[in-house]
């Protein structure tokens, strides 16, 4: 049997051209090596995947080649070629800094610089995941990165590029890598297929480009699952069967029915999705990124931000022309919330299913209970269980309801008018006519107690102890 070898290592780039989605970098690469003007240190930073670690084994192979083409790519015939094909070039060196991260690691490495090259002009030196190094080894390796020998010179790469020193990072040429495009992935795709015999439709090479976000290796990964699943014909609804994605006709049916504001269908959707598999969270999240992408596609001028075939797009403009801004707007709100707070509620799926009630009550501003009434079988059944509880006859709508007058209610009394202030009273005949009357009602008199108890005299002063001597 024939060894199988996945396609991220099968088709990786061995050229300039044939490396997807970079084209900034690899047109200053080549620029560089035409004009001669090439750094000592190169710091290669951005996603993973997206082809760093290819580019520098192509930089280092093209530096090296003793006849290159006239696009200044490697000619893959001459003796440095062969040998970097065949993995016994001594002019290109990778360590890998994930597990060689120490000072002596960095001391060794130090040491090989000083030897020459022996085929071929510059000594490469490609060192991955460098911000794995420890403090004391970037320390080590500063000396040697800044003045090099002039036939050194080194690539770094790395996905996180604040954790290396600022010390490092100026005696670099920094080079930033971009994720790739959903529609250059889908084209590489085209080009994998067609070598290996699959067939396939547009939409399920979307779903593979969207599940990769932006990585090329992790399409190729994904590929190669998904024909291992479906074979040699590719269809959308298997493949996203295979990755666990929902497909795209599942969020256009929910935003159909949230449109109509038939909540208990949606509700029936989401529990179908949930046995088919699927987290709710999968399913909001989804659902959140396809309403973005109707709020793209109502705008011609947003419309090139829609990352979808030719045939969905349309799919998506026609809907979005049935759904207005504010309820587009209001909805990716809604959903926002629901996927952050869906970790921290305790019952997740009436946590979910309260958001597309929610949502199928945008489109009016009246509560949803009013225009969703209770059926009458269930008003009927309480009213029911309310006169066995209570012993009471409810009012039934079916019986005839009289027409009592109403009871007319009385005034209240009228305040009485205020009495005229009435005249002094007239002196009592025994007491004199200059002196007033005596109060109606005198206070009563406080009892002032002496604050000198009897028990307990005053003490006496010097005059008074004198006067009581001469007395005595």
């Amino acid at each position: 049997m024939e060894n199988f070898i996945v396609s991220a290592r099968k088709f990786r780039p061995q050229t300039f051209r044939s490396v997807v989605g970079q084209q900034h970098i690899t047109r200053t690469l080549k620029n560089a090596i035409e004009r001669g003007k090439l750094a000592h240190a190169y710091l290669f930073t951005g996603p993973r995947g997206v082809g760093k670690t290819s580019c520098a084994r192509i930089f280092a192979r093209t530096i090296n080649c003793l006849n290159p083409t006239a696009e200044y790519e490697a000619c893959g015939t001459c003796e440095s070629c062969v040998s970097f094909a065949k993995d016994r070039s001594f002019n290109i060196h990778e360590l890998d800094a994930a597990s060689n991260n120490s000072v002596d690691d960095i001391r060794a490495l130090t040491e090989k610089v000083r030897i020459a090259p022996q085929v071929g002009k510059y000594s490469v030196y490609i060192i991955d995941e460098v911000h794995m190094l420890s403090t004391a080894a970037f320390n080590a390796f500063l000396k040697t990165l800044e003045e090099p020998p002039h036939y050194a010179i080194f690539i770094l790469a790395t996905t996180e590029k604040h954790k290396i020193l600022p010390t490092i990072l100026s005696r670099c040429q920094v080079y930033d890598f971009s994720r790739i495009r959903v529609e250059d992935i889908v084209d590489y795709l085209k080009y994998i297929a067609s070598e290996q015999g699959v067939s396939y439709d547009e939409e399920s090479l979307h779903i593979i480009a969207q599940k990769a976000d932006g990585g090329m290796r992790d399409a190729l990964s994904t590929f190669d699952r998904v024909v291992s699943f479906c074979g040699v014909n590719l269809s959308a609804s298997q493949v996203a069967e295979s990755i666990g994605a929902l497909d795209f006709a599942t969020y256009f049916r929910a935003t159909e029915l949230a449109l109509g504001e038939s909540f208990t269908e949606l509700l029936l959707l989401l529990d179908s999705t949930i046995q088919r598999g699927f987290d709710a969270q999968i399913f909001l999240a989804g659902l959140s990124e396809h309403l973005r992408n109707l709020l793209v596609a109502k705008n011609p001028q947003t419309l090139s931000l829609l990352e979808a075939s030719e045939g969905l797009s349309v799919q998506y403009q026609r809907q979005a022309a049935e759904a207005d801004y504010d309820f587009l707007f209001n909805a990716i709100n809604l959903l926002n919330q629901a996927d952050t707070t869906y970790k921290a509620s305790t019952n997740r799926r009436l946590h979910s299913e309260l958001a597309l009630i929610k949502l199928c009550a945008l489109k009016k501003k009246e509560p949803i209970a009013e225009r969703y009434p209770m059926p009458q079988i269930v008003v009927e059944a309480r009213a029911t269980e309310r006169t066995e509880a209570t012993g009471s006859n409810p009012i039934s709508p079916d019986l005839p309801v009289l027409n009592v007058p109403p009871v007319p209610i009385a005034a209240p009394p009228a305040a009485p008018a205020a009495a005229p202030p009435a005249a002094p009273a007239a002196p009592p005949p025994h007491l004199p006519p200059h002196l007033p009357p005596p109060p109606p009602h005198p206070p009563p008199r406080k009892s002032v107690q002496s604050p000198v108890s009897p028990s307990h005299p005053p003490p006496l002063g010097r005059n008074s102890r004198r006067s009581l001597l001469v007395r005595r």
